[in-house]
């Protein structure tokens, strides 16, 4: 996972030590940790005693650098917003022509959400367990995902490769993208009868890519 930073995105997690490097290098086996204990038994049923256990650490020692639960489950959806944007931006050609960009990054996109799809599930199950305040953070990192499609679109009514698109529709098209890329995780016990990943992928692309050519 990408490390999860003393403070993520403005929102500030106590801790009791100074040293930012140690902290960062702390919270990123923190998170590793309770990443595979979520995900296998559910945020609800995982103790902090197990995540330190896991972590290589003792439950005083992990407080030194989360004060609760919800503060790792916190960091864990922060890192998976963190590492899926990282993984499309490295992919995310924004020279040349638009549209060809558009349809490469909603390929790299579906193939994204593919190798992390326990980690999306994660986070729509238990995103309900944060405070209003840590949920409306890691809502506003899906919502900096979601914005690299929005640009690509914009940059495609500008050089005219896509058609022409209210503020409105781009936005939405946007959003549109970012569910299409989650429907494999959550629909993939039907539609794996009648697609591979690729063919999917594929006529996904093809059907928005249609909508906007």
């Amino acid at each position: 996972m990408s490390d999860p930073r003393a403070l993520a995105d403005g929102h500030e997690i106590p801790t009791e030590v100074k040293d930012p490097g140690l902290v960062a290098q702390r919270r990123r086996q923190i998170v590793d940790a309770a990443v595979g204990l979520f995900i296998a038994n559910g945020f609800h049923k995982t103790t902090t005693r197990q995540i330190a256990k896991a972590a290589g650490f003792s439950i005083g020692n992990l407080y030194q650098y989360v004060k609760t639960k919800e503060d790792v489950l916190y960091l864990v959806c922060q890192a998976i917003h963190q590492e899926m944007e990282e993984r499309l931006n490295q992919r995310v050609r924004y020279a040349g022509n638009a549209a060809s960009a558009l349809a490469e990054a909603i390929e790299n996109y579906f193939l994204v959400c593919h190798q992390m799809s326990d980690h999306i599930l994660l986070i729509y199950q238990e995103t309900k367990s944060l405070t209003r305040q840590s949920m409306r953070f890691v809502l506003a990192h899906e919502e900096r995902i979601t914005q690299i499609f929005a640009d690509l679109l914009r940059k495609g009514v500008t050089d005219y490769t896509l058609k022409p698109l209210q503020r409105g529709q781009v936005e939405l098209m946007a959003h549109n993208i970012m569910v299409l890329g989650h429907m494999w995780t959550f629909r993939r016990w039907s539609l794996a009868r009648h697609f591979s990943l690729d063919e999917y992928v594929q006529h996904q692309r093809d059907l928005i890519m249609s909508e906007l050519i």
